[in-house]
């Protein structure tokens, strides 16, 4: 790589001047950036990984709104073309309102209280998530097996907090929710007193499954979660589930995640009214819906989930919706297209080069760590040499021949296809081994990740693009940007869930007692560093929910800066425009994580997403970097200080 091309890699108009780095790094490194990218109203946050997506998706653009008019029937290219014109057909939509919908509805207005667990059983397909959530993935215990999954659901605010919190913005999100679910029962015909008397029965429901719901810290702990029961064991114990019509077929053991909720949906299953379930499964199906309908429906989706929920002002442009369906719904269809156009074959070289220096570099950590014995370091080293590594594209296609679309039936008629195609495909992996070739991200999607039932780490194509990965940048500008990215899935294997999977896969405890109270320790002293940051208003960031996310941001950090000290650039302390090779790899890992973001959308995220705000991936990691101080001659006394012995080395 070419350390003297200084048109690439830090790029100087993204810092802010005006702060010193000792100051707060975050705004000296990114303040430049956020104040040439205003936050459009279209967003609830906007940084560069989201630019790098804005790049994927007209990439995506480009190739949809290019495939042209009436292609071959059955062909990839029609249903992709189709399902996004569709979407596009606003004078259509609208002509059609609440139509799509009517058969439906019907069909639960008329059920019988026998009918209900196969309503459920229906809505379950992909369509929505009516009282629990059900999923196929490996046996935790059993990694090449796979597993019918029970957990904890119903909840369309998506955490329990939003129905049991009292502070002014909680309060303020379930009192829009409310007026959402009155609107929705309006648009599809209610009058107003039956509209507010049946969001008064939705609310009930979903508030009693709030309660007996596990927290997000619980939810991270899967020995809590592990609860294997033979079929024949829950039907005696949840009586009023029918488990013969929940769509499982030949399995005799289902793992119930949350044993607690399951037994609160049995009862709610008898003693709620017939109309309370009605209305509920209504407005399930309504909401899921409600984005594939007219712009009424479309409106009030986005007054509630955008608007009062993230804060968003605008919605996205027509095109950006539509495109986004067959983006995601026939993902890998349209993967296919995008690779064939735009991945380059030497970037996933490249990549896998940077990929084993990681692992060498991460090796090397392990062997070395003064707090871990030698019998827990031979089992993180064997895991370590056994990942997988997924780069760019998967080697076999989804098959979407018994997908069907076809432009006389509604938008949301073909959608509701699509999404019970899914599901089958999921259910149609039970009693057949697990695919290891099977990709969990499309190629077009800008992210990343590790898998611990596999031991894979994940790269997809949209990632491995500038700022993350520019092959014509120097050293440190990658290994501050797709180097720690890497190092981060790495250490996601090794993080407080990933840590309680061995080299294949299996829920193992590899761990003597005392290590795992050793790292214990560690993980809750770096886990409070994160709870004494302040969010917004008076509300605390939550370093237990974000554990994973930022044991893996740390020891990303470390693995990617031992691999990059490897390097010529990291070796020597040649000056590229003014900053040495550590201020360079300090400054690129920065720039990753450049964003604005609204108010609203700081504290749904602090309540729902397991990963840090931008500012503390930042700030809170590198404090705890003794490099980082002396390359930026960072002293005691400086906001930005931490003293040695309060700062946090795992991996």
């Amino acid at each position: 790589m070419n350390a003297g091309n200084l048109e690439k890699g830090v790029d100087r108009n993204n810092l802010d001047l005006s702060v010193s780095p000792g100051e707060n790094f975050y705004q000296y490194a990114c303040g430049g950036w956020q104040k040439a990218n205003p936050l459009d109203p279209q967003y609830a946050r906007f940084g560069t990984f989201d630019q790098l997506a804005e790049n994927s998706r007209e990439q995506v653009k480009d190739i949809i709104t290019n495939l042209g008019n009436n292609l071959p029937q059955g062909t990839i290219a029609q249903k992709v073309s189709d399902l996004y014109l569709l979407g596009m057909d606003s004078v259509r939509l609208n002509a059609e309102g609440v139509n799509p919908l009517k058969a439906d509805l019907a069909k639960i207005d008329a059920a019988k209280r026998s009918d209900f667990m196969k309503l459920i059983a229906w809505m379950q397909m992909g369509i929505g998530s009516p009282f629990f959530g059900t999923a196929v993935m490996a046996d935790l215990k059993n990694s090449n097996a796979n597993m019918f999954y029970m957990m904890q659901g119903g909840l369309s605010m998506g955490d329990r907090d939003y129905y049991l919190e009292n502070d002014a913005n909680t309060v303020k999100v379930r009192n829009a929710y409310v007026n959402y679910i009155e609107r929705l029962f309006e648009l599809a015909g209610y009058k107003k007193g039956a509209a507010k008397k049946a969001a008064k029965n939705v609310m009930k429901i979903e508030t009693d499954l709030a309660r007996v719901a596990m927290t997000r810290e619980e939810t991270r702990d899967y020995s809590k979660l592990y609860n294997v029961m033979n079929v024949a064991d829950l039907k005696q114990q949840y009586k009023n589930i029918d488990w013969d019509v929940l769509n499982v077929k030949n399995v005799d053991k289902i793992c119930v995640f949350q044993p607690k909720s399951i037994a609160k949906v049995d009862e709610m299953l008898k003693t709620l009214k017939d109309e309370e379930i009605k209305d509920y499964l209504k407005f399930k199906y309504i909401d899921a819906a409600s984005n594939f309908l007219s712009d009424d429906f479309v409106q009030a989706n986005f007054d509630m989930y955008s608007r009062a929920m993230s804060g968003k002002q605008v919605m996205q442009p027509r095109w950006k919706r539509a495109l986004n369906v067959p983006n995601t719904m026939l993902g890998e269809a349209v993967g296919q297209l995008y690779v064939e156009k735009y991945f380059p074959e030497d970037s996933k070289k490249k990549m896998q080069k940077l990929v084993d220096n990681l692992k060498v570099a991460l090796g090397e950590r392990i062997a070395n760590l003064t707090w871990m014995s030698p019998k827990t370091k031979v089992n993180a080293l064997v895991k370590l040499n056994s990942f997988t590594v997924k780069i760019g594209y998967p080697d076999k296609w989804r098959d979407y021949s018994d997908v069907t679309i076809d432009k006389n039936a509604s938008y949301w008629e073909n959608v509701k296809g699509v999404l019970q195609f899914s599901a089958n495909y999921e259910l149609s992996q039970l009693g057949k081994p697990v695919d290891k070739d099977r990709w969990y991200m499309t190629p077009q999607t800008v992210n990343a990740y590790y898998e611990p039932s596999s031991n894979e780490i994940c790269f997809p194509a949209a990632i491995l693009q500038a700022p993350y990965f520019d092959p014509n940048a120097d050293d440190a500008s990658n290994y501050g940007a797709i180097g720690v990215v890497i190092g981060h899935e790495m250490t996601h294997g090794f993080d407080d869930q990933g840590r309680n999977f061995d080299h294949v896969g299996n829920m193992v405890d590899w761990w003597t007692a005392e290590d795992a109270e050793k790292f214990k320790a560690l993980a809750e002293k770096l886990g409070a560093q994160y709870s004494a940051e302040i969010v917004a208003d008076d509300v605390h960031a939550n370093g237990n929910f974000t554990m994973g996310e930022n044991i893996a941001d740390h020891g990303g950090l470390r693995v990617a800066y031992t691999a990059f000290k490897k390097t010529e650039q990291g070796k020597g302390n040649e000056l590229i425009d003014g900053f040495t090779p550590d201020q360079r790899f300090c400054l690129s890992y920065a720039n990753v994580w450049a964003a604005n973001i609204t108010k609203e959308e700081i504290l749904r995220r602090t309540k729902v997403d397991p990963h840090s705000l931008g500012v503390n991936r930042v700030n809170v990691a590198l404090r705890n970097m003794e490099w980082f101080f002396d390359a930026f001659g960072i002293k005691e006394g400086d906001k930005m200080y931490r003293t040695p012995e309060d700062r946090v080395s795992i991996w």
